[in-house]
Parts: structure tokens; sequence; C-alpha cells
């Protein structure tokens, strides 16, 4: 498998076939004299935004936090021991109900779109 191609943008669902995002970011472990070991993905704005650089990762880490608190400051992470099927998405073994990753969609619903008149 080449990580790379076969995992990075990759659409993520859950168990449910819920689309969640794209794999933005791999998070791997290394060992001394052993080759790198997938444990986890990351998803979001945040994650995507390391990918340009320093700088747009710590503006847009500042501005999610600003916005939604300390606790969405981070990306997204999902522990690569869930992954369920490796096919055109990525299939977790997670139901995305139980985790905060949709809390800023939720809380643009209920903020904004939710007040504008006839949405």
């Amino acid at each position: 498998m080449q990580l790379l191609r076969d995992i990075l943008d990759k659409q993520v669902v859950d168990r449910e076939q819920v689309k969640i995002g794209k794999v933005d970011s791999i998070v791997a472990e290394l060992g001394p004299g052993k080759p790198p070991r997938v444990t986890a993905v990351e998803l979001g704005s945040i994650a995507l935004a390391r990918r340009l650089g320093s700088a747009p990762a710590r503006w847009t880490a500042k501005l999610a936090a600003r916005l939604s608190g300390r606790r969405q400051a981070r990306p997204h992470r999902i522990a690569w021991n869930k992954v369920h099927d490796i096919g055109v998405d990525i299939e977790f073994d997670i139901d995305v109900r139980r985790t905060r990753i949709f809390a800023w969609q939720d809380w643009l619903r209920e903020h904004v779109v939710g007040r504008i008149p006839g949405a």
C-alpha cells in the first residue's frame, strides 16, 4: 500500500456510511529500527492547514479556538485500529454522532443558518 496515494484525501465514512470528511493528515509512530506504523488519521481544517505550513496551521488553530473554544482547536483524530474497510471510501467502525467531528457544523446550523428566514 502506498500510504499517501491510498489514504490521504480519501473520503471517510462511519459504520452507517455517513460522510465524515476527508483524510487531511496521517499520524505515524516511529520506533528505533522499526518501520513507521500508522496510528491515526486526522480530519479538519487545522490538519489541512498544516500541509500549507506552520503559519497557516497556527492561524487556523487560533481562529478555531476563538470561534468555538479550545476543544475545537485541534484536528479530529480517528484511531487507525478503527478502520473497518478501505475501498473507494475509508470506513471506520465509529458512530460519528458520538464524536465532536460535526460540532462546528451543528454550531453554524444553530447560530447562523437557523436564523436565516426560509433556511
